[in-house]
């Protein structure tokens, strides 16, 4: 596997977008630089919040795109053209509805599954769809005409406490995943459940 380089959570810019289920993905990004040391700083030419950090003996560029969820692949993309990143070398952090509050699970490459940060990413990098993908559960309304305010909405507080502890077991997982043991990586999260 190529090596990892750059970390990427997805989620909607502003306050009133902070702390929803859309924005888990930003969530895993932003707790990864606050335990790295690393202050995440806005930089208008890659359309996004970026940080560079030393995790677990691996150098990671971050990034939170400050576009809206649909326009993330410019952000993406931005960076990867700048540093000359492959999409193999990305993990991209995101909401996911068919994965319960509580776990997540990592991924290698597939399709955008309905999530529109995904839709729009995968042009953007050529139709590679060859990333990195960490689906962090969110839980699904139960009816697809629900689907946009649930995302949008803020979970219960039972549920935002199964998804912080599903982003701390991502955090504990992930140097597997930078040390090229993807198998493992993968056995450890996905053995994960938040009681």
């Amino acid at each position: 596997m190529s090596e990892l380089k750059l970390v990427v959570g997805l989620g909607n810019p502003g306050s009133e977008y902070r702390g929803t289920r859309h924005n888990v993905g930003a969530d895993f990004v932003e707790t990864l630089a606050q335990r790295s040391g690393c202050t995440l700083q806005p930089e208008s030419k890659f359309f996004g919040l970026t940080g560079r950090v030393r995790f677990a003996g691996h150098d990671l560029r971050l990034l939170v795109p400050s576009t809206f969820m649909n326009l993330s692949g410019k952000a993406v993309s931005a960076v990867a053209s700048f540093y000359k990143i492959n999409p193999e070398q990305m993990l991209i952090a995101h909401d996911e509805l068919d994965i319960p509050a509580g776990s997540a699970r990592f991924k290698l490459g597939g399709g955008h599954g309905g999530h529109n940060g995904l839709r729009d990413i995968i042009p953007a990098l050529g139709n590679n769809r060859n990333f990195h993908r960490l689906r962090i559960g969110i839980g699904h309304p139960g009816h697809a005409s629900k689907v946009t305010g649930y995302v949008l909405g803020a979970p219960s507080a039972a549920d935002r406490a199964h998804i912080d502890a599903s982003i701390d077991e991502a955090l504990a997982a992930l140097p597997l995943l930078l040390d090229g043991d993807a198998t493992k990586a993968m056995t450890q999260l996905h053995s994960f459940t938040a009681a």
